[in-house]
């Protein structure tokens, strides 16, 4: 019998290899039990073109646990802005293989709720 890990990456790897050949912008999301991490990488794969998680001090400051519903809504939030600075509008969404819901579908939500097209 395998692990949920082991089938997790399964998963995101086929999601990956999607996105890889629609030639698109990903965002991209790892979550831990006490952070959730953030990415836009462009095209090719090769370059972070964004980045937002609940280990930067200045959102660690703000919250009291990084691994809840409320954290995942500011990383979206920070996420969305941050993707905007650098010029991205659309993006494909990488759940790297986690279900979409709880803190992976509040993170999705707060980034299209502030301009980020998926």
């Amino acid at each position: 019998m395998k692990d949920k890990n082991q089938a997790r990456v399964r998963r995101s790897k086929r999601t990956r290899h999607v996105i890889k050949n629609v030639h698109a912008v990903r965002l991209t999301v790892h979550r831990s039990n006490g952070h959730i991490y953030a990415q836009v990488i462009d095209a090719t794969g090769s370059k972070v073109l964004a980045c937002a998680s609940t280990v930067e001090p200045e959102v660690r400051a703000s919250l009291k646990n990084g691994g809840n519903v409320a954290a995942a809504v500011l990383i979206g939030k920070r996420i969305a802005e941050k993707a905007k600075q650098a010029g991205v509008e659309a993006v494909a969404f990488d759940r790297s293989g986690y279900r979409y819901h709880g803190r992976v579908k509040a993170l999705a939500d707060a980034a299209r709720e502030n301009g980020l097209k998926f």
